[in-house]
């Protein structure tokens, strides 16, 4: 019998070159425990539907275990010829079981195993990173309650703009994460629709049943229509592109990071774990894994364009375009992984330097749009309270001075200056999400039990 799962209809052997240019094993391997998963629901469904015998099926069953096992402990001998990690699995089954073997593939096809096997992998890679999410978004919560107390510059155009509490700054983070957690939630539905029994393209006239193999393998639903099955991974897209605002974001706070912890703006002590030094200058600290967190955010959207590129013009239904989906999606999720996993660590361990930002809180101007809205308050329209405001400013840089130190004489009302100060300012904060203290603690206390 042919090598090939495909041989019969072919007079003669493959072109070895052909073999190497077509095979996926060399990066498909990692799906073996998936392929075994769906293996073994189909391999039971048959028997309820009377294909397989009940000792047939347990036998697959058996057996295919111990292929897993055999890959598991490294004994698995993975050869181009058999192009992919589906055909080495069934190759060794049918090895251990002759025709009881050559029985698993009925009602089925490669198009339809291939892609339950991937949204298999996409709905554990989904559910593992959810995990490291909520524990980079408890570390950004323990911070924030440890730095509680600290006032920071808040910025626009990396400007110093207004006060904020350090605890506002940190849980600002544990709300972009929790966007990317429900994201990947709402992507996960999509994922969770069962492809198998759809067959090459247009299902089957054997008595398979689908909601048999949809419920042992814990899908929500049964795709609806066979042509669409084989050729659709909007799942993969959906996903690579919901790694790729997690790397956004993750890429962001890299760089934010990076700029506070220069000699500059001294803001950070970051771990020496996390950090490396220069071959040739001894006094460095350099934030490598901020670097590195940030420059690999370009690979998780290049993989989303690959993707996008791969499929833009594919016709229905499969084609072995798809073969190169794989490459993409494993090197997207395995990047955003690794990040994740190194930020949470990182965030814990990052101090506030606490003296230094206290040192220069008061310069910039952060108490400006306060002195502003209690002009406001005292019934001075918008606009003129705005202009009064940006006079005071530019009075202050002539005499190089802050805003409380100005002669109460240059104030409409001289009462507004004890809006005056950072500490005065955030004190004068009140709506809704807003970095005043009270709504700080309030927002903290519900991400602690959020996060618990």
């Amino acid at each position: 019998m042919s090598q090939k799962t495909w041989g019969g209809r072919f007079s003669g052997g493959t072109d070895s070159r052909v073999e190497a240019f077509t095979e996926s094993i060399s990066f498909d391997k990692r799906l073996y425990r998936h392929d075994i998963q769906g293996s073994q629901a189909h391999a039971r469904m048959l028997a309820e539907v009377g294909m397989l015998t009940a000792q047939e099926a347990e036998q697959i069953v058996r057996a295919l275990d111990d292929i897993g096992a055999d890959i598991d402990a490294g004994k698995m001998e993975y050869k181009i010829s058999l192009e992919d990690i589906h055909t080495h699995i069934e190759r060794a089954l049918i090895a251990k079981l002759g025709d009881t073997g050559r029985k698993l593939h009925t009602g089925r096809s490669r198009n339809d195993q291939v892609v339950t096997d991937l949204k298999l992998w996409t709905r554990d890679a989904i559910d593992e990173l959810d995990s490291l999410l909520t524990e980079l978004q408890r570390s950004f919560v323990e911070s924030a309650e440890r730095e509680r107390g600290v006032i920071l510059p808040g910025y626009t155009h990396l400007q110093r703009a207004q006060p904020v509490l350090a605890a506002h700054y940190f849980l600002a983070y544990a709300e972009k994460f929790q966007r990317d957690r429900e994201r990947l939630a709402d992507c996960r539905k999509r994922v969770n629709v069962l492809p198998l029994g759809a067959a090459a393209l247009a299902g089957t006239s054997l008595p398979i049943d689908r909601e048999s193999v949809r419920a042992k393998l814990a899908f929500d639903s049964v795709a609806r229509n066979s042509l669409d099955v084989s050729s659709d991974r909007d799942f993969a897209l959906e996903f690579v592109f919901c790694l790729s605002l997690v790397a956004t974001h993750l890429s962001g706070w890299a760089e934010e990071w990076v700029i506070w912890s220069t000699t500059e703006f001294n803001f950070l002590e970051l771990p020496d774990a996390f950090c490396t030094g220069s071959s040739i200058m001894p006094h460095k600290k350099n934030p490598d894994v901020l670097e590195l967190t940030r420059g690999k955010t370009g690979r998780v959207i290049g993989a989303l364009q690959q993707l996008f590129l791969l499929v833009k013009g594919l016709p229905l239904a499969y084609n072995r375009d798809l073969q190169e989906d794989k490459t993409a999606l494993f090197d997207a999720f395995d990047t955003v992984q690794g990040c994740v996993a190194v930020a949470a660590p990182l965030v814990s361990q990052t101090k506030l330097r606490r003296e230094v930002i206290a040192a220069r809180i008061e310069d910039g101007f952060l108490d400006a749009t306060t002195l502003m809205e209690a002009l406001i308050a005292r019934g001075v329209p918008m606009r003129s309270a705005h202009e009064v405001v940006g006079n005071l400013v530019r009075e202050c840089e002539q005499r190089k001075c802050r805003l409380a130190d100005l002669p109460a004489e240059l104030f409409p009302a001289p009462e507004v200056k004890a809006a005056l100060g950072v500490a005065n300012s955030l004190a004068a904060f009140r709506s809704y999400g807003s970095t005043a203290p009270a709504e700080v603690e309030r927002q903290l206390g519900e991400w602690k039990e959020r996060l618990k």
